[in-house]
């Protein structure tokens, strides 16, 4: 009877083990859906700022955050040209505007601008080499608003734009090699 017994165990536990093979799905902590074997590079090429705005340096920070990201998220290795997986476009947006006016509660003042909001788009073109079904040409957009009344633009500028770039950024990377 025990040789019985052990040998239910035996079984049971090799099923269980091979249908948990079967079973098993790839997850990611990144989120990507990158097939290694055959996707191994990514290029990119330097965005241009065709939006008349923003500082003069804003292309190259774009640039180099979205090689930055996609360094630390993925395992794919940084070409200069013609990698698997390929980036261009440009920011096409910058522009602020007034979001919320504030009433001086005086006739002979205007009322004034509460909250500017910073806006950036930027176009991106997306070039799959090995799985062309996902490639795509999409703008990308983020906004980021400040209090006018107690800071300048010159002030918050470049933390405004960091802000919106990561945000553009992480929109691109779900958008390109999450599928979602």
């Amino acid at each position: 009877m025990t040789l019985i017994k052990r040998f239910i165990r035996v079984s049971f536990f090799l099923f269980t083990g091979l249908l948990m093979y079967a079973c098993s799905v790839s997850y990611s902590f990144t989120g990507t859906n990158i097939n290694y074997d055959i996707i191994k590079t990514f290029s990119v090429e330097n965005f241009f700022n065709d939006s008349g705005g923003g500082p003069a340096n804003m292309e190259q920070l774009f640039t180099e955050s979205l090689k930055d990201f996609y360094q630390r998220n993925t395992q794919l290795e940084l070409v200069r040209l013609n990698g698997d997986l390929q980036f261009s476009g440009a920011i096409n947006r910058y522009t602020i505007n007034p979001q919320a006016t504030v009433s001086t509660q005086d006739p002979n003042l205007p009322d004034r601008a509460g909250q500017m909001r910073l806006t950036i788009g930027v176009e991106v073109d997306y070039v799959n080499t090995v799985e062309e079904e996902y490639s795509l040409k999409r703008t990308f957009s983020f906004f980021k608003d400040y209090d006018p009344r107690t800071t300048s633009i010159l002030q918050v500028e470049s933390q405004l734009i960091e802000e919106i770039f990561e945000s553009i950024i992480q929109d691109i990377f779900t958008a390109t090699v999450a599928n979602w």
